[in-house]
């Protein structure tokens, strides 16, 4: 049972994970934190880390890292290829169609339509990942209670990221060396 709702779980977030992974965090953390309770808040702003800093897509690296927490190997391996296949299968129809209609007018205004929603899916996981590195799981936003040096490591980094044109990985060693650092000073 628990390997069929690994695969429909992500079966789901790889079907209407549109924009990529960061538009997919919304909807893993709908089904793996909300719906199914299999992580919570923070160790899913864990797993988001962690996906982020292993290679490949975070939905697939989501699927595998949930799966193997809930039922191992097995469950990874379900999980996983619940995540891909519909990818598969749209890929292949979508490079089709588009071969033989890109030129349509129609096509054209549907694919500039989902930019916006794309564009809201990401902003609305950063948030939720952000409110939770600066205040905590359960996502009450509390003045008093703020990480202040969590966030002016975010404030340096963004600021190296725009400002300054870092390489992101110069950027995340940065900020572990940072946190380090605020942690070993008792701040």
């Amino acid at each position: 049972m628990i390997y069929l709702q690994l695969f429909f779980s992500f079966l789901q977030i790889g079907l209407f994970s549109f924009g990529g992974g960061y538009a997919a965090m919304p909807l893993i953390q709908g089904q793996v934190v909300t719906r199914h309770e299999w992580l919570t808040m923070g160790e899913f702003t864990d797993l988001i880390t962690i996906s982020q800093m292993t290679p490949g897509p975070i939905a697939i690296n989501s699927a595998t890292f949930v799966g193997i927490k809930i039922a191992g190997i097995p469950g990874a391996l379900v999980a996983t290829l619940g995540c891909i296949l519909p990818s598969c299968v749209i890929v292949t129809v979508i490079a089709r169609l588009y071969l033989k209609y890109r030129n349509m007018a129609l096509l054209q205004g549907v694919l500039e339509s989902l930019r916006p929603a794309v564009v809201a899916l990401i902003a609305s996981a950063g948030l939720s990942v952000l409110i939770t590195a600066f205040w905590g799981s359960e996502g009450k936003v509390i003045f008093q209670e703020t990480r202040w040096s969590l966030a002016v490591i975010f404030a340096v980094c963004l600021v190296l990221l725009r400002k300054f044109k870092m390489n992101p990985i110069w950027v995340m060693l940065l900020a572990g060396i940072m946190k380090v650092a605020v942690s070993g000073a008792g701040w």
